[in-house]
């Protein structure tokens, strides 16, 4: 287990801090070397922004963990609250992720938990893919060797970190891989410079390995830390391994690469890398996961960018047809894919900080397939007024009419400018004849939302959307004529908890420590649209 914080409260910017992608991995390098299934980490911990989270600002943390190795969330934090009057109620001090039921958004957590799980339970089958295993030292530990740099793993490769212990007691050799009994298996073994100190039980392991036909990169060890090791035998061993400082060296079965960037030493190997992708844009990054298991590949891709991205992602697999699965929805599409030279490029259509698993689990038919996307086309924007109710007891009005859709912490109505809560939009839509085409699907997309929408059609739920696009298929409910529309937009404790220090404020919210103050900067809220009928 490790642990993980929200960007912005310790650490400054909007990247988790490279400390905890360290201690992620680390924790799911100790489960795939030793055996185990499942990496948890305190998840999501903040500091500095109480009650200030969505599920949309907080999966691009959640999703930087699960492409470090996690499948398993404790998330931070879940303080009793054994009342009902006194909301958000009880906390942690300063510390939060503040998950508790008094949350806004508790009621529409559900989509976001099963997110999380579908991700999770995905990420736990088969077994972790990985070309390197990192050697760090003996004498440091990961994040304070890590905690500003990762380890410079060319891109496309995916590693495992490696102790001393493990490489001595879990690594074996043979035909030019290095494997472990919990079934790992690697192509290169990695040496960190910090491991340029090596005692002498670590140096005969790896003699062992490279003996064997094991692969070694890395610098010549210069020294070992132990005073009880034998110098002569230390002596010996390296200048055997490292023959050739700036070089190849070939002892036994195996080979020692000296002087060499990993990237090279992959190349000189002919070992393609496990993911590519093409960029549409130079800032494009994606990040993965690839496990595998008897008859079935899947990857873990994860868009790192607030933005579309539509591109080609070449994966190290063949034979296999292509699948998109989303967790958000549990969806499974059939995807376009061409197969050649040992690997299959498909084509992916990424939302803003979308991810999916690609999927290659069923024999191909052919070398290669294409699936027709239909194309969006816009219908109607759906423009004002629209009715608003406001929850109870939340110092808002019962009910307003808003002319065009504006944000509440804009609203001249105080009430309504420090709400925190659901508000109900309602409105009649219009749907002609001409908007039905046989095998067309129909969407009501929402535009901005901050933060969680419910949309009602006739009354019936078509489900709680909580991230970008914020859209829901409308076909199955949608009739000619007059529909009504009920939108239920819930945002964040902050504006609340702002509108209670204003002078003369009547308190609605309860916390153990204050938070914010008057002058404290509100939080955008509410249906911010446009809102739009969309066919494709």
């Amino acid at each position: 287990m490790s642990a993980t914080w929200t960007p912005g409260g310790l650490d400054p910017g909007t990247e988790v801090a490279t400390r905890y992608k360290a201690d992620v991995r680390e924790s799911a390098s100790v489960a795939h070397i030793y055996g185990q299934n499942l990496v948890a980490a305190e998840s999501m911990t903040a500091i500095g922004s109480a009650w200030a989270w969505s599920p949309e600002l907080l999966k691009p943390t959640a999703d930087m963990e699960l492409a470090n190795g996690l499948n398993r969330f404790v998330i931070h934090t879940s303080v009793h609250q054994p009342v009902d009057d006194k909301i958000p109620g009880l906390g942690l001090g300063p510390f939060g992720q503040w998950f508790t039921r008094h949350e806004t958004w508790a009621e529409q957590a559900g989509p976001w938990m099963t997110y999380l799980a579908r991700s999770c339970y995905m990420l736990q089958q088969g077994e972790f893919v990985a070309d390197v295993a990192y050697f760090y030292g003996e004498d440091n530990n990961i994040t304070a060797l890590f905690g500003e740099k990762l380890p410079a793993i060319p891109e496309g490769f995916n590693y495992d970190f490696v102790n001393a212990d493990a490489l001595i007691n879990l690594l074996s050799a043979s035909k030019g891989r290095i494997t472990t009994p919990s079934g790992m298996n690697y192509r290169v073994l990695a040496l960190d410079a910090n491991s340029t100190q090596m005692s002498l039980p670590v140096l005969r392991k790896i003699s062992e390995l490279v003996n064997a036909g094991a692969i070694v990169a890395g610098p010549k060890p210069v020294g070992t830390p132990s005073l009880s090791d034998n110098q002569q035998e230390f002596a010996t061993l390296t200048a055997q391994l490292w023959a050739n400082e700036n070089g190849v060296n070939v002892v036994g079965k195996g080979k020692v690469y000296a002087g060499q960037s990993l990237t090279d030493v992959l190349k000189s190997l002919e070992v393609m890398p496990d993911f590519q992708y093409t960029r549409p844009q130079d800032n494009t990054n994606l990040m993965f996961v690839h496990r595998k298991m008897e008859q079935v590949e899947f990857y873990w891709i994860n868009n790192r960018n607030n933005r579309v991205e539509d591109l080609e992602a070449t994966f190290r697999v063949e034979g296999k047809e292509a699948e998109i699965w989303h967790p958000e929805t549990g969806k499974i599409e059939q995807a376009s894919y061409s197969i050649a030279d040992g690997l299959t490029k498909v084509p992916l259509h990424l939302v803003p900080h979308d991810a999916v698993f690609v999927v290659f689990r069923n024999k191909a038919k052919s070398t290669s397939r294409t699936i027709e996307i239909q194309a969006d086309k816009e219908l109607a924007v759906v423009e004002g007024p629209w009715k608003v109710s406001f929850q109870e007891n939340r110092g808002a009005p019962a009910e307003a009419t808003f002319d065009a859709l504006t944000a509440w912490n804009d609203n001249s109505d105080k009430g309504v400018k420090y709400f925190s809560g659901t508000g109900t939009y309602t409105k009649t839509i219009g749907a002609p004849a001409e908007w039905f085409q046989e095998g067309a699907q129909l969407w009501l997309d929402l535009g901005d939302v901050k933060n969680l929408a419910e949309v009602i059609v006739n009354g019936k739920s078509l489900g709680i959307v909580w991230k970008q696009p914020f859209r829901v298929n409308v076909t199955e409910v949608l009739k000619q004529g007059e529909n009504v529309v009920e939108i239920k937009v819930t945002n964040l404790w902050v504006n609340r908890l702002i509108g209670d220090q204003q002078p003369g404020a009547a308190r609605v919210t309860y916390t153990t420590m204050p938070f914010y103050r008057a002058n404290s900067p509100l939080l955008p809220s509410g249906l911010l649209g446009p809102v739009r009928m969309v066919r494709n």
